[in-house]
C-alpha cells in the first residue's frame, strides 16, 4: 500500500484531500494540532489513516512526526508529501502589523519549508530506503499569482510558494522527487472562518471601511460558485498517480474570470478592481 502525507487536515482541503486518498487504496498521514480532532479524524476516516500530532511552526514536532512515519513504514519510501497546512490573515497592509505577516509566513512558508525538509528523506532522498521516489504537492492558490486588495499577506505567503516550488524542484531533479503546484480558486473551506481571523470591515475608522464592507459583500457572492474541497482532493490523487504530472495545475470554478485577470493589463484590473470595492482615488 502507497503512503502519503498530508498536513493540515483537520477541516477543508487537507481533509477532503485525506479522504480521497484513503478512499484509493493510499495510507494518508494527516498532521492536525490537537488531540481532538486526531481521534475525530480516525473516526471519520478509518484504518488507512494515521493522525500526526504537530503544528508545522514546532520544527521539532515535525521531526517527530517524521520520525513516526519512518518507523511505520519500515525501510519503505513515501509516495507523497501534500503541503497543504496554512493559515489566512486578511486585511488592508497600513492596519496589519509585522507580526501579522510573520505569522502568516511562518505558517504557509516557513511551516511548508519545515515539513519538505523533514519528510524529504523518506520521499527519496535516503538512498537506504527502498521503493520509487515520492512526490511533493504544494498547495497554493489562485493568489499566487495574483493580488487582491487586503489579502496582501496571504497573496505573498503563496507568491512565496509558487518561487519556492520552482527552485526546489530544480534541485530534487539530482534525487528523482518531482514538486507539483496546486493553485485552486475559491473553495469551500473554513479557512477564513477560523477563529484567528478577524472581521476586516470591524474598524468603522478606517479609511477602507466602506471597501472592506464591499470586499465582504463579494467574498460571500465567491462562496456561491466556490469548489467543493473534494474536487482538490481529487486533483491531489491524479497528481499522485499519473505518470507524468504538469508542473502546475489552476483548478478554479470560473476559468473566463481568472483568464480575463490573467491576460489583461496590470493597469485595466486595477480599475476594474477599484470600481468593483467603490475605491476612489483624491482629485
Amino acid at each position: 500500500m502507497k503512503s502519503v502525507v498530508v498536513t493540515g487536515v483537520s477541516t477543508g482541503i487537507g481533509w477532503a484531500t485525506a479522504r480521497v486518498l484513503a478512499g484509493r487504496g493510499f495510507h494518508v498521514f494527516g498532521s492536525v494540532r490537537k488531540i481532538g480532532d486526531a481521534e475525530r479524524l480516525v473516526t471519520e476516516l478509518g484504518s488507512r489513516f494515521t493522525p500526526l500530532v504537530f503544528d508545522v511552526t514546532d520544527e521539532a514536532a515535525v521531526r517527530r512526526g517524521a520520525d513516526e512515519v519512518r518507523k511505520a513504514l519500515v525501510g519503505q519510501r513515501l509516495a507523497g508529501l501534500v503541503n497543504n497546512a496554512g493559515i489566512a490573515v486578511p486585511g488592508p497592509v497600513l492596519e496589519l502589523a509585522p507580526s501579522d505577516f510573520s505569522r502568516q509566513f511562518d505558517v504557509n512558508v516557513i511551516g511548508t519549508i519545515t515539513a519538505t525538509q523533514a519528510f524529504a528523506p523518506l520521499l527519496g532522498t535516503d538512498a537506504s530506503l527502498t521503493g520509487p521516489r515520492g512526490r511533493i504537492v504544494m498547495m497554493s492558490s489562485i493568489a499566487g499569482k495574483r493580488g487582491d486588495p487586503f489579502m496582501s499577506a496571504y497573496v505573498a505567503s503563496k507568491h512565496a510558494i509558487e518561487g519556492f516550488s520552482e527552485s526546489l524542484r530544480r534541485e530534487l531533479m539530482l534525487y528523482g522527487i518531482d514538486v507539483i503546484v496546486i493553485g485552486p480558486g475559491p473553495v469551500r473551506t473554513p479557512i477564513w472562518t477560523k477563529a484567528e481571523q478577524a472581521d476586516m470591515a470591524a474598524n468603522t475608522a478606517s479609511p477602507y471601511h466602506a471597501a472592506l464592507l464591499k470586499a465582504r459583500e463579494l467574498t460571500a457572492e465567491m462562496e456561491e460558485i466556490a469548489l467543493p474541497p473534494e474536487r482538490v482532493g481529487e486533483l491531489v490523487h491524479k497528481v499522485l498517480t499519473i505518470r507524468r504530472p504538469k508542473v502546475r495545475y489552476a483548478i478554479v470554478p470560473d476559468r473566463l474570470e481568472a483568464f480575463g485577470a490573467a491576460i489583461l493589463p496590470k493597469r485595466i484590473v486595477d480599475r476594474i478592481t477599484a470600481y468593483l470595492l467603490g475605491i476612489k482615488p483624491p482629485k
